[in-house]
């Protein structure tokens, strides 16, 4: 087994025989052993590591890393319906016919809008609170071609949105900023649009990190993401790069394909995000987006959670992973190993991610 573990100081006043939470960047290698059909005998090496957050694992399979996927050796074409705006609901001019207001409680004007961003509900809610914010009046942008002001008026609008839903219900605390680019990513309109909620019951992955970020700095006096940040910066193999205060790093225990962090260390509520943060923010997500472009993917998702609560210790983080190409034969990226064993499975390792990552920072 090989083993790299980060402990954070500890404050241990009145707590000598509690064990506290650590930080631990845990691998261990396994093989496969076999005949292949040559009569050589051949190993093949797996690595098994575990997330230091969460604690769930995830497989490397180094065997596949020199694999190209099917419709990964060139960037797939444009989407067949990347033309067609008259049947878009959120295309000018039907946007203001086709899509549902906020209700009075939360803007008298029922829509809010930041350059060409609009902001509107979702009419297929997952939540009490959910919306939509577009990016720009285009019906298609190819990963990576976004602007960053598109972008960034976009997450604006999210966070002033977001910022009434705290006035207006200050117990739907558990909140959610996404993204699904193109129906391999699971986005069910190719028009590009942030997707936001806000809610009094936390989600699986709210629940599970403010107990664990809470936890991490009732026992250390220490910020959890920003402790996870002092070892990758010190490490330095998975670090990629900044954009303003943000922090730019492949995941030490990737759970999607080429799955990259932005982390903006001691800030855990959107409204501590000022306007230069957002736009910065937009500027690293542009850079991660030009990477797989690069890589020849055309989808991906991400995501960024907050507890608006004052006891919350759960830092601001931005989860990107790549999904499979939205072209015509591609396999999934997950299958029955992810789907029924819960590992993900990655074919590169984040190491690998990060080298490749950095020329676009």
């Amino acid at each position: 087994m090989r083993r790299a573990a980060f402990t954070a100081a500890c404050k241990m006043s009145n707590m000598a025989s509690v064990d506290p939470p650590k930080l631990v960047f845990e691998s261990q290698a396994v093989s496969a052993r076999f005949i292949d059909p040559s009569g050589k005998i051949t190993e093949r090496r797996i690595e098994i590591r575990t997330h230091p957050i969460t604690g769930r694992t995830c497989r490397i399979s180094y065997s596949r890393i020199e694999e190209i996927e099917p419709g990964t050796d060139s960037l797939p074409h444009p989407p067949p319906d990347a033309d067609q705006t008259d049947g878009c609901p959120f295309c000018q001019p039907q946007v203001n016919a086709q899509t549902p207001r906020l209700h009075p409680d939360l803007s008298s004007a029922g829509r809010l809008t930041r350059g060409d961003s609009i902001l509107f509900p979702n009419l297929f809610p997952y939540g009490s609170y959910s919306a939509v914010s577009l990016f720009d009046n285009a019906h298609f942008v190819e990963i990576g071609k976004a602007t960053v002001s598109s972008y960034a008026n976009s997450f604006i609008n999210c966070s002033q949105y977001l910022a009434k839903i705290v006035q207006h219900d200050p117990q739907a605390v558990y909140m959610a900023i996404t993204q699904n680019h193109l129906p391999s990513a699971g986005g069910s309109l190719i028009h590009p649009h942030l997707q936001i909620n806000a809610d009094r019951l936390p989600a699986n992955y709210q629940r599970a990190l403010l107990q664990r970020a809470n936890d991490f700095f009732r026992h250390s006096g220490n910020y959890l993401f920003a402790s996870y940040l002092d070892h990758e910066i010190a490490d330095g193999s998975r670090r990629i790069g900044t954009t303003g205060a943000w922090e730019w790093l492949a995941a030490f225990a990737p759970e999607g394909f080429y799955e990259i962090w932005g982390i903006l260390p001691h800030k855990t509520s959107f409204q501590q995000v000022s306007k230069s943060d957002w736009r910065d923010l937009a500027g690293g997500i542009l850079s991660v987006q030009q990477f797989y472009r690069q890589l020849h993917r055309n989808g991906y998702n991400l995501g960024i959670l907050a507890v608006e609560m004052p006891s919350s210790r759960l830092e601001l983080r931005i989860v990107i992973m790549v999904r499979s190409n939205y072209a015509p034969w591609v396999r999934s990226d997950h299958t029955g190993f992810e789907m029924m064993l819960g590992d993900m499975t990655t074919f590169n390792a984040p190491e690998q991610t990060a080298e490749q990552a950095r020329a676009f920072f």
